[in-house]
């Protein structure tokens, strides 16, 4: 038994290093061999001392190797020879024999002083301590049987005196040894019986005939050569257990980075190798990983596996590589001496790893802890093994990462969601609970809803990824991003105050207000922000995102931006009460309809009549249409409260025919409708329920929802004409239509919005204005219905402009069916048909 000490190392104590150790083992035994070997001196032939060198040699070659940490122990069938030595050359040659071939086959193998001193010191213990047991023993008679028991016992007493000397050489360097050095060293000395039985009975067969070498010479061979395959083979045993072991430990790993360093050590115990490192290409949002291992704990600067062009990882990451590349100091090129260089190794391993992105990573194993023992074939085979288990590992770390981060994040933007959100905010909290500041943004996209049921869910998809990236493009660096659901988002701004935050929210919402194209059309892209923060609104995530939320609905009716306060809580309480009970008001006949009249200004005539909603809450009292109506649009709901507008208006129309009275009645149209697909079958539907001409339907749209690219680049508009009825476009002169755009449009009258005028008495601004859209409507072949007027002086203005209609308190104010029934007895005339006309019409007396 042979052993390779550690490496010296600084640091050490002199009495634990490998040159140390040496050196006293060689003291130790010329000491023990000045005693012992003196009276064992013998007088063979030369042809007896060079047979049994040659004998010596060939043993000493065939060693089984087993790797112990930084040990190499070396197994080999040298207690043949030493039996034949001891009966035929004596104890002095049979010293100077083997020591000769310890250190002829260890200097060829190139081994360090430290391990020739020990080895060979070992080698002098283990005879003398043989000689030690014979010498007490009778003298030796080969032919007795109690000289082979005295044999057996003198091999058992070398062996157990090597086993000794190696496990205090490892003792002294890395501690007592563990089970997997009595495992290898143990069964050794269970040969030793087996060894002086073969010695005997060739000594024996010997003696009889000199011939008998021709037998025994080929069998001793045969054995050697047997011994030498067992080696191989318990070595490529040794290394499908370690496999098998290594897969059993990397099935065990944890999911997470802690276990991919487990998975780098394991490959390093497995390979007993100095340092192992793993590289990772970037997945989701981790970037690249680059993970290592190392015997001495030194995982510091390690240039070469993270760098893409280096010459080993290029090599073993190629597509068209071959598997593991094996790269030695003693067999390299100049770049690939450069190259382990770069990593201070003698020797690397490299192969490719497969990743759940399918793109490569990168394994690489660096330098065999022991000097006497290197890479070969079978550890390349063994690491590509090993890969089998490694990728599997990795992939099923990487898609459980990615089961992880698709829980909390969203799909389509890859932002955090909402719960992964909560999740930060109370991270940030917790940090500081009594002095953390956060702020919080809940950003809502307009139009959201118009674009995805006009246009579909592809391209509202669209449009929420360029939001997104106005969001990441605009929002401070510090910030952090999360798609909440629809078309809303959130910006966590952490340290920041309210005030902070405030500000950042209009910033934020100025930035990200532009045009972008969308399904290829001209999309305007606008936000409306609900503002919190903590301290001041909450403590926790749950409280801040609500009441951001609850800032985010009022907002929808202000400036587009609203801060928290405690009075919206009642507010959000109220919208979402009406939200929930908009269905079953329309059935109970809470929520009713009022008819405003419109008059020709020329004739006086009552040419049309507008129909109004309004809600009479048993709790709220009268709910103000603004209020409503845009809770309605927001859930959803708008449709079938359109419907039952339009219902009321055509029945009540319906009726005056029965009653030969020709008067058209309007209905507002808000923009949400025109998105809706089947509006045009409704409207329809209704006109044929009542059997109401179409030209007696006005539908008033206002001047947004008309000159909107979805709607205007649509057939909503035309469908609707094409049914007879009339278009008005309501509160004209408040947005941002062009000529052009009037033009192209089914349009066939213009409402002047009232805040013209109602100042155009007193102010000629007002009444230039007013003027300016009369002659452009005329120009374009529009009638003109002026709103809002309360005065005889603007009606009188109006007329000169020649405005064709006027509506307001001055002509009445909206009523209720039954009260506009009373005020057309009390305030009207009716006129006879008009040559060609079918019914009758209504005209204000004065």
């Amino acid at each position: 038994m042979a052993v390779q000490p550690v490496p010296e190392q600084r640091g050490t104590s002199p009495l634990h290093r490998p040159g140390t150790i040496g050196v006293l083992t060689l003291v130790a035994a010329a000491l023990v061999a000045l005693v012992v070997l003196p009276g064992n001196w013998a007088h063979p032939s030369p042809w007896a001392v060079l047979t049994l060198l040659v004998a010596f040699l060939l043993t000493e070659s065939a060693q089984l190797d087993v790797e112990f940490r930084r040990q190499t122990i070396s197994l080999s069938p040298t207690e043949i020879p030493l039996v034949v030595g001891l009966v035929e050359v004596g104890g002095a040659w049979t010293a100077v024999c083997r020591v000769v071939a310890v250190l002829a086959v260890m200097g060829i193998r190139s081994n360090p002083p430290a391990k020739l001193a020990f080895n060979s010191g070992i080698a002098v213990l283990e005879l003398c301590a043989a000689l030690a047991v014979l010498a007490l023993l009778p003298p030796l008679e080969l032919i007795e049987p109690l000289s082979w028991a005295s044999l057996v016992l003198a091999v058992l007493s070398a062996n157990l005196v090597g086993m000794a000397g190696v496990c205090l050489a490892i003792t002294l360097t890395e501690g007592f040894p563990s089970r997997p050095f009595w495992a290898a060293a143990l069964p050794n000395a269970l040969f030793a019986p087996l060894s002086v039985v073969v010695a005997v009975i060739a000594l024996l067969l010997v003696r009889m005939t000199p011939w008998s070498w021709v037998l025994i010479l080929p069998m001793l061979l045969g054995a050697l050569a047997i011994f030498r395959q067992s080696a191989r083979a318990a070595r490529e045993r040794r290394t499908v257990q370690r496999v098998y072991d290594f897969a059993r430990r990397v099935e065990l790993v944890s999911p997470d980075e802690a276990g991919t360093q487990e998975i780098v050590r394991a490959v390093r115990e497995l390979l007993n190798a100095d340092r192992v490192a793993l590289w990772l290409p970037p997945y989701l949002d981790d970037g690249p990983l680059l993970l290592v291992d190392a015997t001495d704990g030194d995982l510091g600067w390690y240039d070469g596996p993270g760098d893409p062009d280096d010459l080993l990882r290029r090599r073993a990451t190629a597509p068209d590589g071959t598997g593991a590349v094996l790269v030695s100091a003693a067999r390299a090129s100049a770049d690939e001496l450069a190259a382990l260089g770069r990593r201070g190794a003698r020797e690397a391993l490299g192969a490719a790893v497969v990743t759940a992105a399918g793109e490569p990573g990168y394994l690489e194993v660096c330098d065999r802890r022991s000097d006497s023992v290197t890479f070969a074939a079978a550890d390349r085979a063994a690491l590509e093994s090993m890969l089998t288990h490694v990728n599997a590992a990795i992939r099923q770390q990487q898609l459980l990462g990615q089961i992880r981060h698709d829980a909390d994040h969203d799909r389509l933007t890859g932002l955090p969601n909402r719960q992964r959100l909560a999740a930060e905010i109370d991270a940030l909290l917790r940090a500081e609970p009594e002095t953390a500041r956060v702020g919080l943004v809940l950003a809502a996209l307009d139009g959201y809803t118009n674009v995805t049921d006009t246009l579909g869910h592809a391209a509202s998809d669209e449009l929420l990824m360029v939001t997104a990236g106005l969001l990441r493009e605009h929002a401070p660096p510090q910030a952090v991003l999360a798609r909440m659901e629809g078309g809303q988002f959130a910006v966590l701004l952490p340290g920041l105050s309210l005030a902070a935050t405030e500000r950042a929210a209009r910033r934020l919402r100025e930035a990200a207000s532009t045009r972008a194209q969308v399904a290829g059309l001209d999309l305007e892209v606008s936000l409306t922000i609900g503002v919190a923060a903590a301290p001041v609104h909450g403590s926790d995530a749950g409280a801040l995102i609500q009441r951001a939320d609850v800032a985010l609905l009022a907002a929808h009716g202000s400036s587009g931006v609203a801060t928290y306060h405690p009075v919206l809580d009642q507010q959000s309480l109220r919208r979402l009460q009406l939200g929930t009970e908009l269905e079953s008001a329309i059935a109970d006949g809470q929520i009713t309809v009022v008819f405003q009249p419109i008059v020709e200004t020329r004739t006086s005539d009552i040419v049309s009549v507008e129909t109004l909603v309004r809600w009479s809450h048993p709790r709220y009292g009268d709910v103000p249409p603004d209020d409503f109506i845009a809770l309605a649009e927001q859930i959803g709901r708008i449709g079938p409260l359109t419907d039952h507008v339009l219902d009321r208006a055509l029945d009540r129309c319906r009726r005056w025919l029965d009653q030969d009275i020709a008067l058209s009645v309007a209905v507002n149209l808000s923009a949400h409708c025109l998105a809706e697909p089947d509006l045009v079958d409704r409207v329809r539907r209704a006109l044929r329920h009542h059997g109401v001409p179409g030209e007696l339907l006005t539908l008033e749209l206002t001047e947004g929802s008309v000159v909107d690219d979805t709607v205007r680049n649509g057939t909503v508009l035309a469908d609707l004409h094409a049914l007879g009825l009339r278009l008005s476009m309501d509160d004209f002169g408040t947005g941002y239509s062009s000529l052009s755009q009037l033009r192209a449009l089914p349009i066939d009258e213009l409402k002047i919005d009232k805040s013209f005028v109602l100042g155009m008495s007193t102010s000629q601004n007002e009444s230039f204005i007013a003027r300016s859209i009369v002659e452009l409507a005329h120009n374009l072949g529009l009638r003109v219905v002026a709103e809002g007027v309360e005065d005889e002086v603007t009606r009188d203005l109006l007329a000169q402009m020649g405005c064709d209609k006027v509506q307001g308190f001055l002509v009445s104010r909206p009523l209720p069916e039954d009260r506009l029934e009373g005020w057309l007895l009390a305030r009207t005339g009716v006129r006879t048909a008009a040559p060609g006309g079918t019914h009758r019409r209504l005209f204000v007396r004065t």
